[in-house]
């Protein structure tokens, strides 16, 4: 006969049969699933997780979240995820901010979240963007156990997935620097919704990058897009921001590449480390994917401005994706483009004339496309600007 022991901590408070409280503090207590004893001995830390009763002599809980199908959930237990809203969260450095309903996270740069610039990467920023959005939703009380999803979400078998992300990048935080990032939501008509974010430099208060992005909810057994309920919409309504990290009025269409596109990658295969909690690829691995696609001296020489992505279907770990990559101009010309370090001027290629434009002025773009062998992925539009040297 199988047994099940987990030693599980909280508050206990002991009552007797006319009502007067006994005893009240933090136990340790050992229940055998399939035994009939309950033990119990103190602790010393007191847990964040809602409070117990255990009647002597059983093994019956009051609190019906400690068990699933006559287990104890220790998942529950090592995650201790909020029932109910939290303002401040020391843990994360997170807080919640816009008078109830944004979330502010305050980040340290890391060592493995920079490139050989010591400057943060875009799919660290995209990361970032993630783990924020997920902390809001984690403070909000409204967090099942899912990859974000609310309660009402994990009742009716949905799950988030982004049909569309904006970021434009101004400054990149640098390697210790200490960042914030706030984050909110909106709505996007009747079935979507709207998270933007902006990073802003604690020790100078400069804004460095700004993100808006598209929601929808799919059926996650079905994996068919899926309308709100009702149930959801008054979940997630009240926190609901109507302002926006970037303005689109009418955000353009990305045209799609066909195989006469310049740059093509093929046979990229996802590997299981690629794969996220709702088991497909993780939208950070597709930017990876287009950016890989462009020629390494284009890359050494800019850097990436801003990036908009539509994503058309989740790609799988079986299946083999192909990369296409077209300039909006002339690679020659955007590689000619000399700097003169010491007049911050730069002296277009070909012609030998100085020219008086800034630097940041010339800005160069590409069309990418991820696809399978019948369908698109995602469609994506990046932009760059020359990088500005320090050094002769």
């Amino acid at each position: 006969m199988f047994t099940f022991s987990c030693p599980v901590s909280f508050s206990i408070t002991c009552s007797s049969s006319n009502g007067n409280i006994q005893n009240h503090g933090d136990y340790r207590v050992n229940i055998n699933v399939n035994g009939s004893s309950c033990t119990r001995r103190p602790i010393k830390h007191h847990t964040l997780l809602n409070e117990v009763d255990v009647k002597e002599g059983s093994t019956s809980l009051s609190a019906i979240q400690f068990l699933e199908n006559g287990h104890i959930s220790e998942e529950k237990i090592r995650q201790r995820i909020p029932r109910q809203k939290q303002l401040v969260d020391p843990y994360r450095q997170g807080l919640i901010t816009e008078r109830g309903v944004g979330y502010r996270q305050t980040v340290v740069v890391r060592s493995y979240e920079v490139g050989p610039d010591k400057t943060a990467t875009l799919e660290s920023l995209l990361n970032l963007f993630q783990e924020t959005a997920l902390n809001h939703v984690w403070m909000s009380g409204l967090l099942s156990n899912g990859f974000g999803a609310t309660h009402g979400m994990m009742r009716n078998n949905l799950i988030w997935v982004v049909s569309r992300m904006h970021v434009q990048v101004d400054h990149y935080p640098i390697w210790g620097e200490v960042i914030e990032i706030d984050t909110w939501v909106g709505a996007s008509g009747k079935n979507g919704m709207r998270r933007d974010w902006v990073i802003r430099s604690q020790a100078s208060g400069s804004t460095y990058a700004r993100a808006t992005s598209t929601w929808v909810m799919m059926n996650e057994q079905t994996r068919r897009l899926s309308k709100m309920p009702d149930e959801v919409r008054d979940e997630i309504s009240p926190w609901f921001i109507q302002k926006q990290a970037i303005n689109e009025a009418v955000p353009d269409k990305i045209v799609k590449l066909d195989d006469k596109a310049k740059h093509v990658n093929s046979d990229l295969k996802p590997k299981r480390s690629d794969l996220d909690m709702n088991q497909h690829v993780n939208n950070v691995k597709y930017v990876r994917w287009m950016l890989e696609t462009i020629p390494d001296k284009f890359l050494e020489r800019h850097q990436l401005s801003s990036i908009i992505l539509e994503y058309r279907r989740e790609c799988g770990s079986s299946e083999v994706v192909q990369s296409l990559c077209q300039p909006d101009e002339d690679e020659s010309f955007a590689n000619g483009v000399q700097q003169n370090l010491l007049t911050n001027k730069v002296l277009v290629g070909g012609n030998g004339r100085l020219g008086s434009l800034d630097i940041n002025v010339l800005t160069y773009g590409y069309t990418h496309l991820l696809q399978t062998q019948n369908e698109e992925i995602v469609r994506g539009r990046t932009r760059w600007n020359r990088k500005i040297c320090t050094g002769l």
